[in-house]
């Protein structure tokens, strides 16, 4: 597998930022409760992230190892600082409702994590395109679970829609049924909480059964070969 195929699977699919690695649960579990609150984090998150891939593998050769950290974080805050002022300007609303956990990007141990595993060891094109796959598995988490609460919650979806894509963007909501009164328990983090162990138990279920194929194929192929042999022996 070429190095942007297997940097793709890994973070898309196997070694999903949210899923896998269990890291930036907690603006995750927090802010999902409609999609656009998903996608909207979820793009802030990917910005940063990539920023910062390339801003770390950019200076690698010049900071000496015993700084390291402390200067990734004050690359990810001023890219986190960029992301709040730009959000401030352009989707205010949606900054409000998403409140703290913007600046809470600084935490985030994806974000870190990939400076430190990967951007620090590579080249910038890497680099880029690391933290535009572990940014979008991130975002397709943040989007799947803020979808399932919404339309669990409150029987919508992309409710608020104009929050992230202006006032164009109000028709973008969708009424796939009527409730009188909202699911808290979807909308609350206990919801949060159960929709997300179900998101990972099927994947460990379609992983395990692609596992379970793949093993399949290589004994159907041993067996070929075994049968080869003896054929050609005789």
């Amino acid at each position: 597998m070429s190095p942007i195929k297997e940097i793709s699977w890994q973070g898309i699919w196997k070694n999903n930022p949210a899923l896998v690695q269990m890291l930036g649960l907690c603006p995750l579990l927090a802010v999902t409760n409609t999609l656009i609150n998903g996608l909207g984090l979820g793009l802030a998150t990917l910005f940063v992230l990539l920023g910062s891939n390339i801003s770390v593998s950019i200076v690698r050769n010049w900071i000496p190892n015993e700084i390291r950290i402390p200067v990734f974080v004050m690359i990810i805050a001023s890219l986190v600082t960029c992301v709040q002022l730009i959000m401030n300007a352009y989707t205010y609303q949606l900054y409000q409702t998403l409140g703290i956990f913007i600046p809470l990007i600084v935490t985030n141990c994806a974000i870190i994590g990939r400076a430190e595993a990967f951007a620090s060891k590579n080249n910038p094109l890497l680099s880029a395109w690391d933290a535009l796959m572990m940014g979008t598995g991130f975002l397709m988490v943040l989007a799947v679970l803020g979808a399932i609460r919404e339309i669990l919650g409150n029987g919508t979806l992309f409710s608020g829609a104009d929050l992230l894509f202006g006032e164009g963007a109000t028709h973008l909501t969708m009424n796939l049924f009527n409730v009188e009164e909202s699911f808290l328990v979807a909308i609350l983090p206990p919801g949060a909480f159960i929709v997300m162990g179900l998101l990972i138990a099927l994947k460990n279920h379609y992983d395990k059964r692609i596992e379970n194929l793949v093993v399949g194929q290589q004994k159907s192929q041993k067996i070929e070969r075994a049968r080869v042999t003896l054929e050609s022996q005789s």
